[in-house]
């Protein structure tokens, strides 16, 4: 039985690769969440009006790979104490967010929050929040798996 983690860590193609490539990880798929807006587009969710954050939705054999590893990938993939950004990729879609899909998963991921939060390893304070998964909008055919389909490595 497979079981759903929703991460947002900037733009979804480097974190839809990076997930991918971890043994124990179904499937990948980016699209979007935590907006006021259904079945937002691409385009809408880029004003960054919608509230949407660009989101990697990952499904994964728990007999395989632990939540908690993958809530400890997403931290070491991004920049964390980043606010509503990931380098040069600006605004609301681009936080950093882990949306929890019960309370097992909340509790796992505020406890490797802080953890990551002890650990030194940031020059600042970490700005992921912990929100409650809402409905997955998935996102345009052309976003998904890009940076595979081009060829492309994981930067991040």
């Amino acid at each position: 039985m497979t079981e759903k983690a929703t991460f947002g860590a900037g733009c979804f193609w480097g974190v839809e690769m990076r997930f991918r490539g971890l043994d124990g990880v179904v499937d990948a798929r980016v699209g979007y969440m935590g907006g006021k807006v259904d079945n937002p587009t691409y385009e809408q969710v880029c004003t960054d009006k919608t509230g949407h954050a660009e989101v990697c939705e990952v499904t994964f054999d728990p007999e395989r790979i632990s939540y908690e590893s993958l809530v400890q990938a997403f931290f070491e993939l991004h920049d964390p104490t980043q606010v509503n950004r990931q380098g040069p990729d600006v605004g609301r879609q681009y936080r950093s967010v882990v949306f929890c899909h019960d309370a097992d998963q909340e509790q796992i991921a505020a406890k490797v929050k802080g953890e990551m939060e002890a650990s030194g390893l940031f020059k600042g304070p970490i700005a992921t929040t912990l929100e409650p998964a809402a409905t997955f909008w998935q996102a345009e055919d052309y976003h998904q798996q890009y940076l595979a389909r081009r060829g492309g490595t994981c930067a991040i």
